[in-house]
């Protein structure tokens, strides 16, 4: 029977057919006629899916050239949004692989599928309580005691402690895919800090946008109440009315870092690392530019040996000292609880329905691949009596100790040596190791090169506990393998994901994460800014900034030469070039060589796109780049993707002067439209302070420079012109003075004028007003060092005189305004002994 309801190919009525649903029917017997087991596609009877088929019905009306622009719009989003990942060994962030088509799902298959996976949760739930409580599981031999002792998740230290909120499950989540009967079957347990919630999210966002109409005429079930009911539930579960909530993340080189700063930022949690958290008395608090900030829930994405380093690894540096006695005495909410990645091993699957009968009195809705521990003797002569009909994995981790990849070992597929091998391991130390039966996945559709193409999936399906029960993610996270006969996937090579539909048979009512207007209590308050949170707006801003700077030196440096053999204004000898003197200040900034020197337009190209020197406007914007990856959960999309146009167009080869100055004008024109961007869209809290101060800090240093090396006292109207353009004063200073350029007044202008936004004056009083503006961090009242330095800097151009501005005073400011930086990141950003500081007095916090 064919796909397309029984016509045959080239029957009189699919020849009368729109041109849409005859290319749907060619696809369709395409893809039926590829070999394969029963996938998502088509049912049992043969005829497709109904769900797909309303989907492929709407697909099908669309032109190719439709298609490929919608699939090109959801690429172009993923690349301009910055949604990447790390597969495990990557040293650098991958663009996120996205299917384009996505996984579709009835609403009859799907209750019976979260409440297999709801059931779950709330089972593990419960063992995990016996485990760290009263243990009569283990006294009873409902498991054994070496099933829970070989896994290095079993916290001894966590044994005996009543989790603060009651629960240790808070964020569950199941990896499942159909077997080859069409059920669904768990293929594994994740407990620790479950992934992939906040790329399923991404999906979302980037599919829907994509197939707007299509996604809305699926009635798919929106998201948004899954992470609503999660948030209310973290908030619910601590002891005060207003709690504040962050999201622990190993930081920006971890795998998933966007997930982190993407749950963050939907959720309204705070982004913190290890560093940024410290405990004080019974309380944990986090590191703020105000002082301590106590903490009430921790959501955390760091592995639970990870946390403490003096209870549990004392080589982590991603935990926070004192974190487990803090549980102890009940003065934070973790989430999940630390020692809950026990639950993760394979050991324990086989005991699980016996577990389900006894803790729930019913049997398993959704069962698990049969798996056999070879720890017990029975399953072990088992397993290695039937040794090729098994896939073997490690029994409490990914992979097979001493067998190359995280995944499987099939023994079929092995050498005779290494099959020996494996055989002689699980016989010595069968602990380590479980059996399971050899199961493909079922297959969904992907779009590949023009054409329908099954590919084998497994979907990953979130559970959140709230006061009322488990609620279940209607959608997750799906992995698609590139190979048609994958046995399991994973985020690595190839593999790509997808959107997951969960189709509703009427319509669904749009929902938000917003909460209702009435119910909101309005509050301006600028809320907590950890320490390093503003460390990195700060150096955001100094590398913006300087990059600017580089920027302007190299648009000068290739414009046309003037006559080198011009004289001073005073008659004496000719000064040294100008592009002289622009190539000395590239080189002794790292943008350029020094043996690039005796090339204008090479020293020009190294200083724009040297991927080899630190102080090149690529280098420079890509040090921006890194350090935004670091506030993703603050910076606007809009603002991410100005950071990520320009460190792609600095990226894209030049090859004369004419292609220089416009990559270096574009360049210019986007760093304007972040400065705008901030101006005009950041809350004027701590945060955006802290920006404006590294952008203001290093604009004066870079002014003060330009003026040290172009408005000297021998300097003729030459270097003055160039110091103007370096500066954006030519129309000022023209409008002001109707002569051409002459020392004094153009080192006022640049560097003494507090009206001139350019100026070092007007940068150094910015700088005194947003010091002013923040919280004083010392109870003696006086004034601190930063605001100290800033009023004396200010004092000194205040009274100052143009004339008076020598080379050697000018350096003297220079190195003020460096002291002055410094005394900014001392103060506010301290590191060691320093970092506990007490709770601000006034100001923002």
């Amino acid at each position: 029977m064919s796909a397309s309801g029984g016509n045959s190919p080239g029957s009189s009525q699919e020849s009368r057919a729109r041109p849409g649903q005859r290319r749907m029917a060619q696809w369709t017997r395409d893809y039926v006629r590829l070999p394969g087991i029963p996938d998502e596609y088509i049912a049992d009877n043969g005829a497709p899916r109904p769900v797909w088929a309303r989907f492929f019905d709407a697909f099908a009306a669309l032109s190719p050239a439709d298609i490929e622009r919608r699939f090109a719009s959801a690429d172009r989003h993923l690349h301009e949004a910055g949604v990447t990942y790390r597969a495990p060994g990557d040293t650098s962030d991958r663009i996120w692989p996205l299917s384009h088509l996505p996984l579709i799902i009835d609403a009859a298959d799907w209750r019976q599928l979260a409440a297999g996976v709801a059931q779950r949760a709330q089972l593990l739930e419960m063992v995990l309580a016996d485990l760290y409580g009263e243990g009569r599981l283990v006294a009873d031999g409902a498991i054994p005691a070496a099933a829970i002792a070989g896994s290095s998740e079993y916290l001894r230290a966590v044994s005996g402690i009543k989790p603060p909120g009651g629960r240790y499950l808070h964020l569950y989540a199941a990896d499942i895919g159909r077997g080859p009967d069409g059920r669904w079957w768990v293929l594994g347990d994740r407990t620790q800090a479950p992934s992939g919630a906040g790329y399923a999210l991404e999906n979302r966002l980037v599919l829907s946008r994509a197939f707007s109409n299509l996604y809305k005429s699926m009635n798919v079930e929106r998201v948004a109440p899954f992470f609503e009911a999660f948030r209310d539930s973290l908030r619910a579960s601590a002891d005060r009315d207003e709690p504040r909530i962050g999201l622990l993340t190993p930081g920006a080189f971890s795998e998933t870092y966007f997930e982190h700063a993407t749950l963050a930022r939907y959720l309204g949690f705070l982004l913190v690392e290890g560093d940024d958290l410290a405990v004080s008395g019974d309380r944990v608090h986090i590191r703020t530019v105000a002082g301590l900030k106590r903490l009430d829930v921790l959501l955390r994405l760091v592995d639970s040996n990870m946390l403490d380093p003096l209870e549990l690894d004392a080589s982590s540096y991603l935990g926070v000292p004192g974190l487990v006695e803090v549980l102890r005495k009940g003065g934070v909410v973790v989430a999940n609880m630390p020692g809950s990645g026990v639950m993760e091993a394979r050991a324990l699957l086989g005991f699980l329905p016996n577990l389900c009968r006894r803790l729930l009195s019913e049997d398993l809705m959704m069962p698990h691949i049969a798996t056999w521990w070879c720890g017990q003797k029975s399953a072990r002569e088992e397993v290695l009596s039937r040794l090729d009909e098994f896939a073997i994995e490690g029994a409490y981790g990914r992979g097979v100790a001493d067998f190359p990849g995280n995944g499987p070992v099939l023994p079929g597929e092995l050498s005779a040596a290494d099959r020996d091998r494996l055989k002689d391991a699980i016989s010595h130390r069968g602990i380590d190791y479980v059996g399971q039966e050899l199961v493909r996945l079922s297959t969904t559709p992907v779009w590949e090169n023009g054409r329908i193409a099954p590919r084998p999936f497994v979907l990953r399906v979130f559970a959140a506990a709230t006061p009322s029960g488990w609620t279940v993610l209607p959608g997750g996270f799906c992995r698609i393998a590139d190979r048609a006969d994958a046995r399991a996937v994973s985020m690595g090579d190839g593999a790509v994901s997808a959107d997951v539909w969960v189709v509703s048979d009427k319509a669904v009512e749009t929902s938000t994460l917003l909460p209702a207007v009435d119910t909101v209590r309005i509050r301006r308050i600028a809320g907590v800014l950890p320490s390093r949170a503003a460390d990195n707006l700060f150096w955001l801003g100094r590398y913006l900034e300087r990059a600017e700077a580089t920027i302007r030196l190299i648009r000068a440096l290739c414009t046309p030469l003037r006559d080198p053999a011009r004289a001073n204004s005073n008659g004496s000898a000719p000064a040294m070039h100008s592009a002289e003197r622009i190539q000395r200040m590239l080189v002794a900034w790292g943008a350029a060589s020094q043996t690039a020197r005796a090339n204008l337009a090479k020293v020009a190209l190294e200083a724009l796109q040297s991927e080899e020197k630190f102080g090149s406007a690529l280098s420079l914007v890509r040090s921006a780049q890194r350090t935004a990856t670091s506030l993703r959960e603050r910076l606007s999309p809009d603002a991410w993707q100005v950071i990520t146009e320009m460190a792609d167009r600095l990226a894209i080869e030049v090859h004369d002067d004419d292609g220089v100055v416009s990559a270096a004008e574009l360049t210019l024109q986007e760093l304007a439209s972040f400065a705008g961007l901030a101006q005009e869209n950041m809350n004027r809290a701590a945060g955006w302070r802290f920006l404006e101060m590294g952008r203001r800090a290093e604009r004066a240093v870079n002014t003060t420079r330009f003026a040290r090396q172009f408005a000297y006292d021998e300097a003729g109207d030459e270097d003055l012109d160039v110091l103007l353009t370096l500066v954006d004063c030519q129309i000022t200073y023209r409008s002001r003075y109707l002569v051409q350029p002459l020392l004094a007044p153009v080192r006022d202008l640049a560097v003494l004028d507090p009206y001139n936004p350019r100026s070092v004056a007007f940068q150094v009083a910015a700088l005194n007003e947003h010091i002013a503006a923040l919280p004083s961090l010392k109870e003696h009242g006086l004034i601190e060092r930063p605001q100290r330095l800033a009023v004396a800097v200010e004092a000194m151009l205040t009274t100052a005189e143009a004339s008076s501005l020598d080379v050697k005073t000018l350096f003297a400011l220079e190195q003020h305004l460096l002291n002055l930086a410094d005394a900014i990141g001392l103060h506010y950003f301290p590191h060691g002994p320093n970092a506990s500081r007490p709770e601000k007095l006034t100001g923002l916090a």
